[in-house]
């Protein structure tokens, strides 16, 4: 039995690795909504692991698809989805595209804690 703590976190997964921290930081994020570790969970993809997104297979585009049909993904930033030519890739994914530096400065503002793979 899981105990709601009044106390619970609001959790900012920032995920900007392309390599296996990629897959780390999916499957923490994942088992975390899951298991209701956190009052909130949200997922921001910055950087390589953009790139990663539209390469998924097996288990971890599973994985993804449930955050993102739950509305745990957040966005993916559109500055670098520009630079990486992959904007139509994503949005084809249903990933929101916005400016991360906007969205991290929100959840920080709204007392999430980041954590950042």
């Amino acid at each position: 039995m899981i105990l709601k703590d009044e106390n619970m976190a609001k959790v900012l997964f920032l995920i900007m690795s392309g390599d296996e921290k990629f897959d780390l930081a999916m499957r923490m994020a994942y088992n975390s909504v899951k298991n209701k570790r956190y009052e909130d969970v949200k997922v921001i993809y910055f950087g390589p692991s953009q790139k990663k997104l539209t390469q998924l297979d097996g288990d971890m585009k599973n994985m993804f698809q449930e955050l993102l049909q739950n509305k745990i993904v957040d966005s993916a930033c559109i500055g670098v989805a520009q630079a990486m030519n992959i904007k139509p890739h994503l949005e084809n994914l249903g990933v929101s595209l916005m400016p991360a530096g906007e969205r991290v400065s929100y959840y920080v503002n709204q007392g999430y804690e980041v954590i950042t793979f």
